[in-house]
C-alpha cells in the first residue's frame, strides 16, 4: 500500500507521515529530505546552484538511505554520513526549493523513491507524491494550513527545547512566514512537478486541527481502501 501525503512547507506533513506510518506498520518515505539532503551537498560542495548539470549528476551518484528512527522526524543519511540535522537548516530551507525544481535531480530522486516502495508498504510524504512519483497511490491526502502557524510550527521544530526569548522568536516566524509564502509561490509556478493537490486527493487543513485528530482522518481514509481490497 502506498498512502501519498502532499502538501506545502511546515503543513505537518513530516510529523503526520511518521505517527501515520507507526500507526499503519509501515514504512515513512520523506521525500523533502532527500531534496533538502541533495541542497546541502550542493552548499557543501560549493556548487552553483544554476549549473543544473552540476546538480543533476550530484543528485545521481549520491546514497541516499533512511535508517530505523523511533521518533516523528526521519533519519537520512547520505552516504553513510546522518545529516538529518543539517538539512534542517536555514541556509538549506533558502536553496531547496531551486535544486527541486531542477529535472535532473528530480528525476534522481524519483528514480530512488519509487525504489524504495518497490518492497514497502509506505507513507510517502513531499509536494509531487500524488501527482508524479505515485500517481496511482492507494490514499492521497493534501494537507496544508495557514502560513502563519506554519512558519510557527517550522521554527519552534527547528530549535526544539531552546528556544530564543520572545522577541527574536516573534522576529524569526515573521521572517520564516514570508520564506514559506515566497516558497509556496515558487514551488506551486514551477515547470517540473508543480506544488498541486492530485484531483483525487483529499485536502485537509491541519490549521485549527490537533494530530490525532488529522491522523484519525487519514485512518478512516486508509481502512476505507483496505475494507474495499
Amino acid at each position: 500500500m502506498i498512502v501519498a501525503i502532499d502538501g506545502p512547507a511546515g503543513s505537518g506533513k513530516s510529523t503526520i507521515a511518521a505517527l501515520a506510518a507507526k500507526r499503519f506498520g509501515m514504512r515513512k518515505l520523506d521525500t523533502g529530505a532527500m531534496y533538502r539532503s541533495v541542497a546541502l551537498c550542493a552548499l557543501d560542495e560549493g556548487i552553483d546552484l544554476d549549473d543544473t548539470d552540476a546538480l543533476a549528476e550530484l543528485a545521481h551518484r549520491m546514497e541516499i538511505a533512511f535508517p530505523p528512527s523511533d521518533g516523528e522526524n526521519v533519519r537520512i543519511t547520505v552516504n553513510g554520513k546522518d545529516v538529518s540535522n543539517e538539512i534542517r537548516t536555514p541556509r538549506v530551507d533558502a536553496a531547496v526549493s531551486r535544486v527541486a525544481a531542477v529535472p535532473g535531480v528530480r528525476s534522481g530522486m524519483v528514480a530512488q523513491q519509487r525504489r524504495f516502495a518497490e518492497n514497502h508498504d509506505v507513507v510517502a510524504e513531499g509536494r509531487d507524491i500524488g501527482t508524479v512519483v505515485f500517481p496511482h497511490a492507494d490514499v492521497k491526502v493534501f494537507l496544508t494550513a495557514d502560513p502563519a502557524e506554519r512558519a510557527r510550527r517550522r521554527v519552534l521544530q527547528r530549535h526544539g527545547d531552546h528556544l530564543p526569548d520572545a522577541k527574536a522568536l516573534e522576529a524569526e516566524i515573521a521572517e520564516t512566514k514570508a520564506q514559506i509564502e515566497a516558497r509556496d509561490a515558487y514551488d506551486s509556478n514551477r515547470a517540473e512537478a508543480p506544488l498541486k493537490a492530485a484531483e483525487d486527493a483529499h485536502l485537509i487543513d491541519s490549521s485549527s486541527q490537533t494530530i490525532d485528530e488529522v491522523l484519525d482522518a487519514i485512518a478512516a481514509l486508509v481502512q476505507s481502501v483496505q475494507k474495499d481490497a
